[in-house]
C-alpha cells in the first residue's frame, strides 16, 4: 500500500524543498538581484562577474538590450537609450515638463496621462522600460539558481506614492514576476543590518541613490522593524551631483549652459566624465578630466576640495530633510544609536563627513552600500516564500501623507493619518446632508491641510441606489484599506440597505518633485490659518444645514402653525443668518444660528406636538400603556 503524503495548507509536500525567491533592488542608476543560499544572502553576478546592472535599456529597430550592452550606446544613441527611467515611473506628462528640457528623448503626446517615449523600436512607457530591466534581472536569477522563481520582493523608495508603486507592480507583471511584496528601500537596509548584526534601538537609514534620497527613522526591537517617520526628496541623488560637476566643467570651458544648446551626445559625454571624476575623488585628492568631441574640447583637473564646494548645497538639502524627519518621528539626535548608509552616492566622502557631523556618530558602512538593499530584500523574500516558517520578522512601513475624504464645505476628514504603519484598514461612518438623498459622491484626497483645494485628489466614485431617508438617517461606512505594498482601496457601504461601491486608487500620474515635502511644510506653516478656516467652514456648513431644515419646516407648516408676528421674527433671524453665512466670521455665524434657534422654539414645539397627535390618531393612551407594561 502506498503512503498518503500529507502537508499543511499552503506548504510544500516536500518539506525540505527550498522555494526559489529573490530580492530585486530596482535602482535609478543600477539594479541588483540577490537571494539566500545556505542561509546567506548575496547578490548574483553575471558571467563577467558584474553584480550591478546599469538600469539602462536601448531600443534599436530589431532588438532590445539591457545593462552594460545598452549603456555603451548612451552617448552615441541617446534618443533610443533610456537611462534613469525610475524618475519617470508613475509620473504624468505635466510632471515631466521641467525635466523634459534636460532630457534627450522625444516624448509622444497620447490620450493617456502616461507619457510615452519615441524609440526606433516603437513608443514605450516608463513601465515598459522598467519591465525590460526586471526581465533581465529575472533571467540572471533563473540562470544562477537553475530553476523558475516562485516570487520576488522588489524595493521602491519610501517616498514612492501610490501611482509610482502601482507602476512598479505593473512592470513586474509585464516581466512575468510574482511580486511577493514591494518593500521600502530603507526598510530593506534595516532588514539586512538588523538580522546580520543583531542591532536594536532607534536607527537612521540615510539612502542616497542615483536619483532619489530617502531618510527613514526606524525602531528595531526583537525582529520588529517599525518605520517611525520617513522624509527625503524623490528627485535628488547622484545624478544631480554629476550635473553640478558637468556645469562646472562647462564654466571652465567658457560655455554658458543657459544659452548654449548642446547636442545629446555631448551632454551624455559630459555626464559620463563628471561621474567618473566624482567616483575617482573618493580615493584620490585630484583627478584629471578630458572632455573632447566635435562640440566641446576641455582638459583640466578637479580637486576633492573643489568638488566638496560644488556638492555642499545639495548635501545640505539631505541634512535638512534629516532634521525634519527626526522632528516627525519625535526623536532627538541623541537617541539615534546608529546611522546606516545606503546607495552608491554615499561613497562620496563629503556625504559621509556631513552625515557623521550631523548625527554625531560614524555611519555604518560594513555592508556594501550598493548591495545592502538587495540583500535585505532577499532576506525578506526568503521569509515570504516560506523557507523560514519559524521566522518572526515583522515589517511595519508607514504612509508618508494622510488619506481622507472631502466633506461638506470642501473640508478634509482624515481617515488614516500620516506615519500610520501599514498594512492598515480603517473605517468611518458618514450620513446624508439632504432629505431624500439616494446617492453620495466619494472624493478621496491625500495631504495634511484642512481644505480639499490644498490637498491632492486621488480618486472619485459614487455610491448610488440606496433608499431615500430624511437627512442624517442613512449610515454610510467608508473603509480605507492599504496593503503591505502601500496600495489603497476605498469602499463605501450604506449600512441599512447593503448597497456598496469601491475603487482601487490607481492615479495615472505621480507626485511632482518635492510635493510631499512641500505639503508637510505648508501644513506646519499654515496650521493656525487652517484651524481658523476649518472652524469658519464648519460653521458655514452648519448654517446652511439650519437654513435648509428651517425652509423645509416653513414650507410644510409655516402657514398653519405660525402667526404673522412669529413668522416675521423668524424671517428676520433667517435673513441675518443668510447674511452672516456669506461673511468670514465664524463667531458671528454661530451667534446667528443661535438667534434662529431661539426665534423658532415655539414653532419647533408646536410641530413636535402636531407630529405626536398625527402618530396617535386612531389609537388610545391605554394601548401605549399596555405595550409599555409588556
Amino acid at each position: 500500500m502506498a503512503l498518503l503524503q500529507l502537508s499543511e495548507p499552503g506548504q510544500s509536500t516536500a518539506p525540505h524543498q527550498h522555494r526559489l525567491a529573490v530580492g530585486i533592488d530596482l535602482g535609478t542608476t543600477n539594479s541588483l538581484v540577490a537571494t539566500v543560499r545556505s542561509g546567506e544572502a548575496a547578490t548574483l553576478p553575471d558571467s563577467q562577474g558584474h553584480h550591478s546592472v546599469p538600469s539602462v535599456v536601448r531600443y534599436s529597430k530589431d532588438r532590445i538590450c539591457v545593462g552594460h550592452a545598452a549603456a555603451e550606446h548612451s552617448i552615441t544613441d541617446p534618443k533610443n537609450t533610456i537611462v534613469s527611467v525610475k524618475r519617470f515611473m508613475g509620473r504624468g506628462v505635466d510632471d515631466l515638463q521641467v525635466l523634459g528640457k534636460k532630457l534627450p528623448y522625444d516624448f509622444v503626446a497620447t490620450d493617456s496621462a502616461v507619457p510615452r517615449i519615441h524609440t526606433a523600436h516603437g513608443d514605450v512607457s516608463a513601465t515598459e522600460v522598467s519591465s525590460e530591466i526586471l526581465k533581465y534581472m529575472k533571467a540572471r536569477a533563473v540562470s544562477a539558481l537553475g530553476d523558475e522563481l516562485m516570487g520576488a520582493v522588489i524595493t521602491v523608495p519610501a517616498y514612492f506614492d501610490d501611482a509610482q508603486r502601482q507602476a512598479t507592480k505593473d512592470a513586474a507583471r509585464l516581466a512575468d514576476i510574482n511580486v511577493l511584496r514591494l518593500l521600502n528601500e530603507p526598510t530593506a537596509a534595516a532588514v539586512a543590518y538588523g538580522l546580520d548584526s543583531g542591532q536594536e534601538g532607534v536607527i537612521a537609514i540615510y539612502d542616497l541613490g542615483g536619483g532619489t534620497f530617502d531618510i527613514s527613522i526606524l525602531r528595531l526591537n526583537k525582529g520588529v522593524f517599525e518605520v517611525l517617520a520617513t522624509g527625503g526628496d524623490s528627485a535628488l541623488g547622484g545624478d544631480d551631483f554629476d550635473h553640478k560637476i558637468a556645469e562646472w566643467i562647462l564654466q571652465q570651458a567658457g560655455v554658458d549652459a543657459a544659452t548654449t544648446e548642446l547636442d545629446a551626445s555631448t551632454v551624455r559625454l559630459l555626464m559620463q566624465q563628471a561621474r567618473a571624476a566624482k567616483e575617482a575623488l573618493s580615493s584620490v585628492e585630484q583627478v584629471e578630466i578630458n572632455v573632447s568631441n566635435t562640440s566641446l574640447n576641455w582638459q583640466g583637473s578637479l580637486s576633492r576640495a573643489q568638488m566638496n564646494d560644488l556638492l555642499d548645497a545639495l548635501i545640505k538639502q539631505t541634512i535638512l530633510a534629516c532634521r525634519r524627519t527626526l522632528r516627525d518621528a519625535d526623536v532627538v539626535i541623541e537617541n539615534i544609536q546608529q546611522v546606516v548608509m545606503v546607495g552608491g552616492s554615499t561613497r562620496v566622502l563629503r556625504v559621509r563627513e556631513k552625515v557623521a557631523e550631523f548625527f554625531a556618530c560614524e555611519p555604518l558602512v560594513s555592508i556594501d552600500p550598493d548591495k545592502v538593499v538587495a540583500v535585505g530584500a532577499a532576506l525578506q523574500a526568503d521569509v515570504l516564500a516560506g523557507n523560514k516558517p519559524g521566522e518572526e520578522m515583522l515589517l511595519l512601513d508607514i504612509i508618508p501623507l494622510s488619506l481622507g475624504l472631502e466633506t461638506m464645505g470642501g473640508l478634509v476628514e482624515k481617515i488614516i493619518h500620516r506615519n500610520t504603519p501599514i498594512p492598515v484598514a480603517k473605517a468611518q461612518d458618514f450620513t446624508t446632508y439632504k432629505d431624500g438623498q439616494t446617492a453620495m459622491a466619494i472624493h478621496v484626497v491625500q495631504g495634511e491641510r484642512d481644505l480639499v483645494t490644498d490637498c491632492r485628489s486621488l480618486a472619485r466614485f459614487d455610491l448610488c441606489g440606496f433608499p431615500p431617508h430624511v437627512a442624517g438617517a442613512a449610515r454610510i461606512r467608508v473603509t480605507f484599506q492599504i496593503d503591505a505594498d502601500g496600495l489603497l482601496m476605498v469602499s463605501a457601504r450604506e449600512q441599512n440597505s447593503g448597497v456598496e461601491a469601491s475603487v482601487d486608487v490607481r492615479p495615472s500620474y505621480g507626485l511632482s518633485d518635492n510635493e510631499i515635502e512641500t505639503m508637510l511644510r505648508d501644513s506646519m506653516a499654515h496650521a493656525e490659518d487652517d484651524m481658523q478656516t476649518r472652524s469658519l467652514r464648519e460653521q458655514q456648513v452648519e448654517g446652511e444645514r439650519v437654513l435648509a431644515a428651517l425652509d423645509a419646516a416653513l414650507t410644510a407648516d409655516g402657514k398653519t402653525l405660525l402667526s404673522a408676528d412669529e413668522r416675521a421674527t423668524i424671517d428676520v433671524a433667517r435673513a441675518e443668518l443668510i447674511n452672516m453665512n456669506s461673511k468670514d466670521d465664524a463667531d458671528a455665524i454661530k451667534a446667528a444660528i443661535k438667534q434662529v434657534e431661539a426665534s423658532c422654539e415655539a414653532f419647533v414645539a408646536r410641530r413636535m406636538n402636531s407630529s405626536i397627535k398625527q402618530a396617535m390618531r386612531g389609537h388610545s393612551i391605554d394601548e401605549y400603556a399596555t405595550h409599555h407594561e409588556e
